[in-house]
């Protein structure tokens, strides 16, 4: 059970989302600093109902999407819908998903050029409305993690799609492992499209705005491209490109014991990359062993699959876990992280090993039924594929 949760939370006066006009451009601004920007229902819902807006409107030229405060965002508040599914009903959780998947996918098929300014910490659910950008700029402040499978989640939110689309095996080394990567990482691996130094993102919207509103059509590519650089070498990014191989070859396992035991193999030949190694060991062992298992079969399923057919499985996924016929592990990790924060989550069942097919299998069946069953996106045109075919590891491989 999940215990010292408030049932309570004081509603914010400021908006939490600041939509800005500007000829022809619209900024959507997340404003919610105090909790990293995390996103809750009414955000979302605002964000879908404004993004249908700009498509409809012929003046709008450019979409531009970023956040005030030190993080982008954070993820989904997942303190917010826990307690109104202890208080209410897990169908609660299943009505906020829905929404947020919806925007995911609204933001990724945009009929407008839509540029994403990633400047600060972006998690989770941050990382839906962002990644499918087809300009996703970033600076030396960004941090960029997908930690879900530590609190009994898993990456989600087009994870399986955004990340299986990433060189060789990093996809699965990120989500299993929840490893923070910089911004210099980012654009290394593909994440990232460009590197602009914080300093210069003001005068960046400024080309930005200024070329949308007096070219027919805007020249954004050329624009971003006149304040990109080249990120500094930094330790994270040199580290990353020098993992390639070892990644590679341990995260291309069968089976999530396959990869652990491949890491710990490697750990003993190789000293000089013991550290990062133990680390991804360290990750493995404190995750819920059924959010990795969950997690490594989701993004292995999202190499030959659609954003539409990876959000869709998800959705279902993640109903069957915050329904707690299968698994108990969201709900304790989250107490264990984010209220009592003790960090000694008891997960159920405790080990991989343990953790067998057939149940794996159960979470990928929508064996709910009613309104909660009936998730389907909109209909949208086919989209640009986010595969990076210019990422810098490309050539590490």
């Amino acid at each position: 059970m999940v215990n010292s949760i408030p049932l309570s939370f004081h509603r914010e006066s400021a908006p939490q989302v600041i939509f800005q006009g500007n000829g022809c451009v619209r900024m959507v601004i997340l404003n919610r600093p105090r909790k990293l920007n995390s996103l809750n229902y009414e955000m979302v819902s605002q964000m879908v109902e404004k993004i249908r807006d700009y498509e409809n409107d012929d003046t709008v030229k450019l979409i531009i999407l970023k956040a005030n405060g030190k993080a982008f965002c954070a993820g989904g508040d997942v303190t917010s819908n826990i307690v109104s599914m202890i208080a209410g009903h897990w169908s609660y959780g299943a009505s906020f998903y829905r929404k947020q998947l919806t925007l995911d996918y609204l933001l990724a098929t945009c009929k407008k050029p839509l540029v994403s300014i990633i400047n600060g910490i972006v998690m989770g659910g941050g990382s839906g409305i962002s990644m499918n950008s087809p300009y996703r700029i970033v600076t030396e402040n960004t941090v960029f993690a997908m930690p879900e499978a530590a609190i009994g989640l898993f990456p989600d939110v087009g994870a399986s799609y955004f990340l299986s689309k990433l060189p060789g095996h990093l996809g699965e080394y990120i989500g299993l492992t929840g490893t923070r990567l910089n911004g210099s990482a980012m654009l290394a691996c593909g994440l990232a499209t460009q590197f602009v130094p914080s300093k210069d993102l003001e005068y960046l919207e400024k080309a930005l705005v200024t070329s949308a509103n007096t070219q027919g059509a805007p020249q954004l590519l050329d624009v971003i491209l006149s304040y990109s650089q080249t990120p500094p070498i930094q330790p994270a990014a040199h580290d990353l490109i020098a993992r390639v191989k070892v990644i590679n070859k341990c995260f291309s396992g069968g089976t999530v014991e396959d990869i652990l035991a491949s890491l710990q193999k490697e750990s003993e030949c190789v000293a000089e990359q013991g550290g990062w190694i133990n680390e991804a060991i360290a990750r493995l062992k404190s995750a819920s062993p059924t959010s990795l298992k969950i997690f490594l079969r989701s993004v292995r399923e999202g190499r030959g699959q659609s954003l539409e057919q990876c959000l869709s499985r998800e959705y279902i996924v993640f109903c069957n876990i915050i329904r707690r016929t299968l698994t108990n592990d969201y709900y304790e990790g989250s107490r264990s992280m984010l209220f009592d924060k003790d960090k000694r989550p008891e997960w159920e069942p405790a080990g991989l090993e343990q953790v067998k097919e057939d149940v794996v299998d159960a979470f990928f069946k929508a064996s709910f039924d009613g309104e909660v069953a009936s998730f389907r996106l909109p209909w949208r045109p086919s989209i640009h594929s986010t595969r990076p075919k210019d990422s810098h590891l490309l050539s590490a491989l």
